[in-house]
């Protein structure tokens, strides 16, 4: 039978896998706008291309939903928020744009200018 330190040093391994796996812990943050409004405009499709990215191996990368941001004509929008840095809200992101994203921004630091809401 464990000790009851045992016990909590289990719990606290469990917690600190949990706080890993959920990204909690990564230097970037993602988060698309998945109000009803931008599900409509196609940010779940959106969604997608960044779930399916970091299900097969794209890391260091927190992936989450935002509610109405007021901006329906720029739906759907995709803000990227990196430690010590500016965070930049992209536009009337579709899937493909998604990608672009991803390869650029993500995993080599460039600003896709042209897309950025100003």
């Amino acid at each position: 039978m464990a000790t009851p330190i045992e016990k909590i040093k289990t719990k606290r391994a469990e917690a600190l896998n949990r706080i890993i796996s959920k990204g909690y812990l990564s230097t970037k943050r993602v988060y698309v706008g998945m109000a009803t409004c931008e599900i409509a405009a196609g940010s779940k499709e959106v969604m997608a291309v960044f779930k399916e990215n970091i299900n097969n191996g794209l890391t260091d990368v927190y992936l989450s939903q935002k509610g109405c941001a007021g901006r329906c004509n720029l739906e759907p929008t995709v803000e990227v928020i990196e430690e010590g840095k500016i965070p930049v809200k992209y536009g009337k992101v579709t899937p493909d744009m998604a990608k672009e994203i991803i390869e650029k921004h993500l995993k080599k630091g460039e600003i896709i200018d042209e897309w950025v809401i100003k």
